[in-house]
């Protein structure tokens, strides 16, 4: 009965005062689809929060509970949240900022606007994770001050906070500040010391690899990570780690924007073909580096540079050919110029062809060209695009078969005729049975059919169309999501949702 409850709860005709008696009896699985209804009231809102405390945190964030409503003693996370959205008081942070649960510490310490004296009451923080988690969302001067926090950690997030001014990054990464005293290595381990890699204790929290030798070299290397990865840090800063031996600071640097040129020409270099694989991927390259990028046979490089949004199109093509790209819509087709379109769609190369299909804002003489095209990837690609006719989906099917069946079925003008003519198609296609029984103009003919498709049978469960009889019966399927979709289906009769929720 639970996952009927469960569906009930999500359904968007249950009138007001059922949703009261199911927030009566809720659990946490009934709240998740209580939390998610559009109309649920401020009051009911309140009720479901005080049932399932844990509901409390979603309806925060959502805006249905206000500081009146929420008691930060009985419920800290619920008060935690409203501090996180702006909604809590001044006194709930200060309370916070003095209680003894860690947890809670920390969490207040991500909360933004909070009181001066709230910030300098975390910044003292005993607990070094309260501290980085303030120094990884606090204000510029607060980030500018932690930068030479004699903990690492803290440093660390002061590197990753897009507050933090271009000079601190930079003085972080070249040795700029007074060094740090401690790191989580030498905190648990006397230096030297290196963290195995299969380290055999279970309540070890050290990540594989992290050493000390009293110079903090894997924090030291998080730091570095951390400031190349932010946009603030300086070129100037950053330009030198294109040599750097570790494999994994170039990789970051390979996605930097900004750098000149030869930075970049010498990481496309780079032996490590993740490094360039990321590095083609860059919009900040230039052209000349992608259509060399465009020869490049490390693993993935073609492929990142395909969903490059600057790559010019001449290279683009070249990729074609042996480039597994998948179908989708690549970033630089989606901006092609009218010009640049009909270029595509008239090239003799069917992938390329099928590059332009996946557009959905053709022009109809072009949609309907690659419509007939004789190349079904082709055709796979353009079935879905709005404005086909009946009879041009129904010919695509008849030429290339279950092969485009799916993708006519998703087409959004697909009509109940050509629904149910696809259901008929022989040899089926499962894919094909899950798009139609989600179509918003499929029948209760066309979802009786689906129902016999068991990856549809849910879908096709929740489906509006479907006769309130079908649906009354699903509701005791042997099949939970389809029981709980037949429950949260709105042809579900009044009276039924009544008499469930009431002999409770």
């Amino acid at each position: 009965m639970d996952h009927v409850l469960c569906g009930l709860a999500a359904n968007p005709v249950l009138p007001a005062e059922l949703v009261d008696r199911l927030i009566a009896v809720a659990d946490d699985d009934i709240a998740v689809g209580l939390v998610a209804r559009e109309d649920l009231s401020h009051a009911q809102a309140v009720a479901l929060a005080a049932r399932v405390p844990a509901s409390g945190v979603q309806l925060a964030y959502a805006g249905l509970l206000a500081a009146a409503d929420v008691d930060p003693v009985t419920q800290p996370h619920v008060a935690l949240a409203l501090l996180d959205e702006r909604a809590g008081t001044p006194e709930w942070a200060r309370r916070f900022a003095a209680d003894p649960v860690l947890e809670h510490r920390e969490k207040l310490a991500a909360c933004p606007g909070l009181p001066a004296d709230v910030t300098e009451t975390l910044a003292a923080d005993p607990d070094v994770r309260v501290v980085a988690e303030l120094a990884l969302w606090t204000t510029p001067d607060m980030a500018t001050r932690l930068a030479g926090h004699p903990h690492t950690e803290v440093r660390r997030a002061v590197a990753a906070n897009e507050a933090t001014p271009p000079d601190v990054l930079a003085a972080l990464i070249s040795e700029g500040l007074p060094p740090a005293r401690r790191c989580l290595v030498c905190d648990r381990e006397a230096p030297p010391f290196v963290h195995e890699p299969q380290c055999p204790r279970p309540d070890c929290k050290l990540p594989p690899g992290a050493s000390c030798d009293g110079s903090h070299v894997s924090a030291t290397h998080e730091i570095q990570e951390a400031a190349l990865r932010n946009p603030g840090t300086p070129t100037e800063a950053v330009v030198g780690f294109v040599d750097h031996p570790s494999m994994l600071l170039r990789w970051t640097l390979a996605a930097r924007s900004g750098l000149p040129t030869e930075v970049y020409r010498r990481l496309a270099a780079d032996p490590v073909p993740g490094v360039r694989a990321d590095l083609a991927g860059n919009p900040a390259i230039d052209a000349a580096l992608m259509r060399t990028l465009a020869d490049d046979r490390g693993h993935d490089v073609r492929r990142r540079l395909a969903g490059n949004p600057k790559v010019p199109l001449d290279a683009l093509v070249h990729l074609a050919d042996d480039t597994r790209i998948g179908a989708t819509l690549l970033p630089r087709i989606a901006v092609a110029s009218p010009g640049e379109v009909r270029q595509l769609a008239r090239s003799p190369n069917p992938a390329v062809r099928m590059f332009v299909a996946q557009r959905r804002d053709l022009p109809p003489g072009i949609r309907d060209a690659l419509a007939d095209d004789p190349d079904a990837k082709v055709v796979k690609s353009v079935a879905p695009h709005p404005g086909l006719t009946e009879a041009q989906l129904r010919a695509m099917v008849d030429r290339h078969g279950v092969r485009v069946l799916a993708k006519a079925a998703a087409n959004p003008d697909a009509s109940p005729a050509l629904l149910e003519y696809l259901t008929r198609h022989e040899p089926p296609a499962q894919k094909a049975f899950r798009e139609i029984a989600r179509h918003r103009n499929a029948t209760a003919r066309v979802l009786l059919a689906c129902l016999a498709d068991s990856q549809a049978r849910p879908m096709a469960a929740g489906h509006p169309a479907l006769p309130p009889p079908v649906v009354v019966d699903l509701l005791t399927d042997a099949d939970r999501q389809v029981a709980e979709a037949a429950a949260a289906n709105p042809a579900l009769p009044l009276a039924v949702l009544s008499d469930l929720v009431l002999r409770l």
